[in-house]
């Protein structure tokens, strides 16, 4: 029997440790991989290699991608901890933000509006390189950071955080739905300890 097969049959809704992980399918999770690939290439570029800012700006794109996996993981036992890790994760990137705004501000360079037509542009970007990731020029470099200029570069990395942030928010909207309709660990081994004695003393 396939994992498929037991996922499909009628007591799969009642295991106590549910269905869990997966995290590389979300989108949230491709995104701030991306984020994170696309700042180490960006502070290799422009930020100088003995900056504190450029460890931070590193570690905190590492962290939204690390704490959407290691919250996907731990909803096994506690969607609790999955929603805190996920606006953990959530939280990095708004740090992360705060930083290439920084960058553009204190160099006297444009924050692209969010309808301005090149950050539009980017956005159409993004939804290519999440549709068809065959016919991207240059896989390592789908947003083309490494020939861009600063400006270029530094906002269109804030097009990319907003998108991770905005999927992240709708992510833990439906934790949060869940865990409503669901309740926590606590909850689902007490049901499901009852469920066990009731079966071993019918009435």
């Amino acid at each position: 029997m396939t994992g498929a097969d037991r996922e499909s049959r009628p007591d799969a809704e009642h295991r106590l440790i549910p269905p869990h992980g997966g995290y590389r399918k979300l989108r949230s999770f491709r995104t701030a991989q991306q984020v994170y690939d696309a700042t180490v290439l960006f502070c290799n570029r422009f930020i100088n290699p003995q900056s504190r800012t450029r460890d931070q700006m590193v570690q905190a794109a590492r962290s939204g991608v690390q704490n959407i996996a290691e919250g996907s993981m731990a909803a096994a036992t506690s969607r609790k901890t999955e929603l805190k890790l996920t606006g953990v994760a959530r939280a990095s990137l708004e740090e992360l933000l705060l930083d290439y705004e920084d960058f553009l501000r204190q160099r006297g360079l444009r924050i692209w509006p969010q309808d301005s037509a090149e950050a539009l542009a980017v956005r159409r970007r993004y939804q290519s390189d999440q549709s068809d990731a065959s016919e991207r020029p240059d896989p390592s470099d789908p947003h083309g950071l490494k020939t861009a200029d600063p400006e270029t570069a530094a906002n269109t990395l804030l097009c990319l955080i907003n998108q991770a942030s905005f999927l992240l928010g709708r992510q833990m909207q439906t934790l949060e739905r869940k865990f409503l309709e669901q309740g926590g660990f606590t909850e689902r081994l007490y049901r499901e300890r009852s469920r066990y004695r009731n079966s071993q003393n019918p009435q």
